[in-house]
C-alpha cells in the first residue's frame, strides 16, 4: 500500500495567523477568547467566542474579492495556500506536469452562515433586487473552497467538500490519505475552514444550550475535562494539510512533518447531537484506526482529544479511550487544544491534525489549560495547563460531529524508512 505523509501545513486559528504563531501561542497555553466583535451580543446569553484576529486578506485577495467573500473562505485559501507553500512549493503551484495527480477534499460544516444573515438583512432593506449580491451563491457554497483552491493552485485531480459537522477536518484528511493510498492522487490539499461567529451561529448553539456563558472570564471559559465545564467556546479558522505519496516527497527532498499511517471514519446511529452511551460508536472508530495503522495500543503515546468542553463529550470521549486503551490509557497523554482555539467545528479536524503532527515533528505536547477541578468522570493524564517535552513514536487525533458521525485519525514519527 501506498504510504503517505504530512509536507506541510497552513493555519488560521483564533490564537495566530501562521503555523509558527499558532505553535508559539499553543505552547504558551494563551487563549484565543473574548468579547465577540463580528456583531451586537447585548441578547445573547453568551458574549464571547474565539474570533481570528488580524487576519491581513490582503496577502491572499485583491480588494475586488475582499468586498465579498466569506470570512470562511478567506481563511481557508489561506491556510492551503500556506499549506503548499509551507511543503515546498514556494510559488503555492501544483507542477504543470503533475497537477493532474494534485486533488483538493476542503470542507466546512455550515460554510457561509454570515452571508446569509448579511444578504437577508439586505434583501429586506433594499429588495431583491439590490439587495442580493451576485456572487451570494459563490460565498456561501461549501465546495466554492476546494474550488477556489484548486484555480489557484492549478490542481486539477479530485476535488470537492465532506461536510460533517465538526468532523468535516478530518474526515477530508482521512478521505485525502485514502486517495493517495489507492493511487487517485500523489499530493492531496486536504481540512477544513469555519467562520460562523455570527447571529444564528451563536444563536443556534445557545439554544441547544450548549455554549459556555461565563462571560465574565473568557480566556477561563473553555475547560474540557475540568469539573466546572460550562459548554463549549465557539471559534473560528482553518487548518489544512499538504499530504503527499512518501516516495514523491522524498525524490524532491521535501521536509516530512510525519506519516499519516492510520484513519477511521463511522456512526454512532444513536442521536442528533448526543454521543452514544460510553461513546461506544468512537470506541469502534478507535479500534478500526489502530487496525488500519497495524499498530498497537501501546504505540500511541498522545492523542489529541475532540475535547470540546461539555459536559456530555468530556465524559464520553475519556470512557472510550479507557475502553479501546485499557491500562494502557493511563500511560498515555491527552490534551485538548480546543481549551485555546474554542470548537472552531468543521475546521477543528484540521487544525487538530496539524498540530498532531507538529508533537510529531517538535517533541513537546501542547497542554489543556483551565485544568483546575478534576472530575472523576474525566481520570485520565490531559497535560493540565503547561506543555511538555515528550518524543512519542504514534499519536492520534479524534473528531465527532452532531449526526453521530466519528473520525480518528492516527500518525507516527517519520524516521527516514
Amino acid at each position: 500500500m501506498r504510504r503517505v505523509v504530512v509536507t506541510g501545513i497552513g493555519l488560521v486559528t483564533p490564537i495566530g495567523n501562521s503555523l509558527e504563531s499558532t505553535w508559539t501561542n499553543l505552547l504558551a497555553g494563551k487563549s484565543g477568547a473574548a468579547p465577540i466583535t463580528l456583531f451586537d451580543t447585548s441578547q445573547f446569553a453568551t458574549k464571547f467566542g474565539c474570533e481570528v484576529k488580524g487576519f491581513e486578506g490582503e496577502q491572499w485577495f485583491d480588494k475586488r474579492e475582499l468586498k465579498h467573500l466569506d470570512r470562511f473562505l478567506q481563511f481557508g485559501v489561506a491556510a492551503a495556500l500556506m499549506a503548499v507553500r509551507d511543503a515546498g512549493y514556494e510559488d503555492g503551484k501544483a507542477p504543470a506536469a503533475e497537477a493532474d495527480r494534485w486533488g483538493v477534499y476542503l470542507g466546512a460544516g455550515l460554510g457561509g452562515l454570515r452571508t446569509i444573515e448579511d444578504t437577508l438583512l439586505s434583501t429586506k432593506a433594499k429588495g431583491p433586487r439590490y439587495g442580493i449580491s451576485p456572487y451570494f451563491v459563490t460565498d456561501i457554497i461549501i465546495n466554492e473552497l476546494p474550488g477556489m483552491v484548486s484555480i489557484r493552485t492549478g490542481a486539477t485531480g479530485p476535488n470537492f467538500s465532506h461536510v460533517s459537522a465538526c468532523a468535516t477536518g478530518a474526515h477530508s484528511v482521512g478521505e485525502a490519505m485514502r486517495a493517495i493510498r489507492h493511487d487517485y492522487a500523489d499530493v492531496m490539499v486536504a481540512g477544513g475552514a469555519e467562520a460562523t461567529i455570527s447571529i444564528l451561529g451563536v444563536g443556534g448553539f445557545n439554544s441547544m444550550r450548549a455554549m459556555s456563558t461565563r462571560n465574565d472570564e473568557p480566556e477561563r471559559a473553555s475547560r474540557p475535562f475540568d469539573k466546572d465545564r460550562d459548554g463549549f467556546v465557539i471559534g473560528e479558522g482553518s487548518g489544512v494539510l499538504l499530504l503527499e505519496e512518501l516516495e514523491h516527497a522524498k525524490r524532491r527532498g521535501a521536509r516530512i512533518y510525519c506519516e499519516l499511517a492510520g484513519y477511521a471514519a463511522n456512526s454512532d446511529a444513536h442521536h442528533v447531537a448526543a454521543p452514544a452511551p460510553e461513546h461506544r460508536g468512537a470506541q469502534a472508530c478507535f479500534r478500526l484506526a489502530l487496525r488500519d495503522a497495524k499498530l498497537d495500543l501501546s504505540s500511541i503515546g498522545y492523542i489529541n482529544a475532540h475535547g470540546t468542553s461539555t459536559d456530555l463529550n468530556d465524559k464520553h470521549e475519556s470512557l472510550a479511550v479507557k475502553a479501546v486503551f485499557g491500562e494502557h490509557a493511563r500511560k498515555l497523554a491527552m490534551s485538548s487544544t480546543k481549551s485555546m482555539t474554542g470548537h472552531t467545528l468543521g475546521a477543528a479536524g484540521g487544525i487538530e491534525a496539524g498540530i498532531t503532527a507538529l508533537v510529531l515533528a517538535r517533541g513537546v505536547l501542547p497542554p489543556t489549560i483551565n485544568y483546575e477541578t478534576p472530575d472523576p468522570d474525566c481520570d485520565l493524564d490531559y497535560v493540565p495547563n503547561v506543555a511538555r517535552e515528550a518524543q512519542v513514536e504514534a499519536a492520534m487525533s479524534n473528531s465527532f460531529g452532531f449526526g453521530g458521525t466519528n473520525a480518528a485519525m492516527i500518525m507516527r514519527r517519520y524516521r527516514g524508512d
